[in-house]
């Protein structure tokens, strides 16, 4: 890339690695002033670095003369990104900065969802026609590669309609007699995807192929653009980012974590704090409802917090576990029966694990009878006898939620691992005092 950086205004010493360790603490008019201070390899460095929403950011704070030399630098599917992360008011002012042939394929690449295979895709790439012999086709591909295609790694083969025929790869193409036709040499089964897939399946289809890039056809089978690797990788960390922050019991953000409003966090994080907060109201409820028992047995509300937690952190395995495996397309919606039988066979074991460290705890305490009573080896079994049950519970109800959110359309993401250990709280207390009356009738209860 051609360096826009004006002569002369390099800051000694200044690289673009120190710009962009500040940079999220600095104020936009900073930014533009030390992206001009930037010596010019160290600017393109800078530049490349910056993801949509940051580089729309500089750009605004940039004079419009340097603004439209720099976004000009930009590939159609950058410049659509650069787009849609800016704010509504000034799309339309970046989008006449680009030249005619750039702004027509933005446009076409912006009618297509963020999120889908479409709105990902370079339009720009190496095509040839399978009736060109190699020798040709070599000294096309040095005409095309001056004209910024994306990648050459891959060379597409397409017919009159652009209807994608088959790849070659650049290393195939330079080993192939001269004489022989690019049909011959091409593969007539390359991986594609069509245009409306969802950016995550494209990410696991890149993945499971090891590709370097990847076709997108259309309904009629019309090629229309590639993905390569790098929008990829940046697709991965977004949706990896989205997951973990729901995980955590949190509304995905919008933006890095220091420049999200104190309104906007409070109103991501608040929303699901709250339906947890009533969710736990239910624990309350429960405990009202077995007050009976814990006045007559009150040694049994000793073990209460062991015994939800236990439960609440096995669940909390079980979900995050199956999230996963689901978002990575190690397990489908038709493998819950085989998810279930897998949890339930360790839900069990490590029930009977914690029953057992229970049973162990109360049994070997130095003063079991005059804390937990003359019955404490009663009071030992119940306790025992509930983790195994909890812990069972958890495991099943933590591995079928995400399950049931996708065969309804959401986000399994969603069964975070407090809505999981909630949901555990509530119907935990009901299983730890069923098996406690029923173990401690006619002594303690």
């Amino acid at each position: 890339m051609e360096s826009l950086s004006p002569p002369g205004r390099d800051a000694a010493g200044l690289l673009a690695s120190d710009l962009l360790d500040a940079w999220p603490v600095l104020s936009p008019e900073e930014r533009a002033e030390g992206f001009r201070l930037l010596a010019p390899g160290e600017a393109d460095d800078l530049f490349g670095a910056l993801d949509a929403r940051e580089t729309s950011q500089l750009l605004l704070a940039l004079g419009r003369t340097e603004r439209q030399l720099w976004v000009r630098q930009l590939a159609p599917d950058d410049a659509a990104d650069l787009v849609q992360a800016a704010p509504e008011a000034v799309r339309d002012d970046l989008l006449a900065l680009l030249d005619d042939p750039t702004r027509k394929e933005v446009v076409a690449l912006l009618a297509y969802a963020e999120d889908d295979a479409g709105g990902l895709m370079s339009p720009r790439y190496v095509r040839l026609r399978p009736e060109m012999r190699v020798d040709e086709a070599i000294a096309y591909l040095r005409r095309q590669a001056r004209e910024r295609v994306e990648t050459i790694y891959y060379i597409y083969v397409l017919d009159a309609q652009q209807r994608l025929l088959g790849v070659v790869s650049f290393r195939e193409l330079f080993a192939a007699p001269a004489e022989k036709t690019v049909r011959e040499v091409m593969r007539t089964d390359p991986v594609t995807v069509p245009e409306d897939l969802d950016q995550e399946s494209v990410s696991r289809l890149i993945a499971q192929h090891d590709l370097m890039a990847v076709p997108v056809l259309d309904a009629e089978g019309r090629m229309k653009g590639i993905i390569t690797i790098d929008d990829i990788v940046d697709v991965v960390e977004e949706e990896a980012t989205e997951d973990i922050q729901k995980l955590g019991g949190s509304a995905a953000l919008d933006a890095p974590y220091l420049e999200v409003s104190l309104l906007e966090m409070v109103r991501k994080r608040g929303v699901w704090l709250s339906i947890l907060f009533i969710g736990e109201l239910f624990t309350a409820s429960a405990m009202g409802y077995y007050e009976e028992e814990i006045g007559r047995a009150i040694v049994l509300a000793l073990f209460i917090p062991l015994v939800i937690s236990s439960g609440g952190n096995s669940g909390s395995q079980a979900s995050t576990l199956v999230i996963r495996a689901i978002a990575l397309g190690e397990v489908r919606l038709r493998d819950w029966w085989r998810v279930l039988r897998r949890e339930v066979a360790t839900g069990l074991a490590l029930g009977t694990l914690l029953g057992l460290l229970g049973l162990l705890r109360i049994f070997l305490w130095p003063a079991r009878e005059s804390l937990y009573g003359p019955h404490y080896a009663l009071v030992a079994l119940s306790v025992g006898l509930a983790l195994v049950g909890i812990v069972l519970w958890g495991a099943v109800a933590g591995s079928m939620l995400p399950f049931l959110l996708r065969r309804l359309g959401l986000d399994p993401a969603t069964a975070s691992a407090p809505f999981v250990a909630t949901l555990v709280d509530v119907t935990g207390l009901m299983i730890y005092f069923t098996v406690a009356s029923t173990v401690l009738r006619g002594t303690l209860l």
